[in-house]
């Protein structure tokens, strides 16, 4: 995939997730269409996480501290806005899932059973999450076909998991990666714009309250 390519599927990403999120503060969940194309962000921002984590010379344990750190930050404002502390935000998810990436890239077995054992039961998208990170950086860093196969089982779990197929949708959508576009990198203002929308989102909702 282009550089420029997977910065355009991030903010896709980044619009149906405010969509979705918007719809689950303010109409409980359930926004016709909206909803529904909430479920393939979060299997986009996976496959494009996996892709940059596949890179050559990619510092897999740098992502995972800037990923939980950014996670701890946005945790009240995600608690707030949705009412739950557990499961944990989807920056968490990331987290965990690129934690798993580099024990297994460091063959430390016994470090992924720890991590891909009870740990997902605390965020979002639990074992069904971690699985399509891994099955895409499986499919981009070891390029076999199995490996393809991995990643349509771990978008069907994540089906099972959202209660429906509109995950799917990430698989063609991907193909946006391969655009010959022109999207400045911006790794901080999407982490920035994560924590920002949800602050913006709980205390709407608590004036609206």
């Amino acid at each position: 995939m282009t550089s420029g390519g997977r910065e355009l599927l991030k903010w896709i990403a980044v619009l149906l997730m405010t969509g979705d999120h918007i719809a689950k503060v303010f109409y409980g969940g359930d926004v016709p269409v909206v909803s529904e194309l909430g479920r393939v962000a979060f299997p986009v921002f996976a496959l494009v996480m996996a892709y940059n984590l596949a890179e050559p010379g990619a510092d897999i344990a740098k992502s995972v501290r800037r990923l939980a750190m950014w996670a701890a930050i946005a945790q009240p404002a995600h608690a707030l806005a949705f009412g739950h502390w557990i499961p944990l935000n989807v920056l968490a998810s990331f987290a965990l899932a690129a934690s798993v990436v580099w024990a297994i890239r460091a063959g430390r077995w016994w470090f992924v059973a720890g991590l891909a054992g009870p740990l997902p039961l605390l965020v979002d998208y639990q074992w069904a999450g971690v699985a399509v990170v891994v099955a895409g950086y499986a499919l981009r860093r070891l390029h076999f076909s199995p490996a393809g196969l991995c990643v349509l089982l771990a978008i069907g779990l994540l089906c099972l998991y959202n209660g429906n197929g509109w995950a799917l949708l990430a698989l063609p959508l991907m193909c946006l990666g391969y655009a010959p576009v022109s999207v400045p990198r911006t790794r901080w203002a999407f982490y920035g714009y994560y924590v920002g929308h949800l602050a913006l989102l709980s205390a709407l909702a608590g004036l609206a309250g």
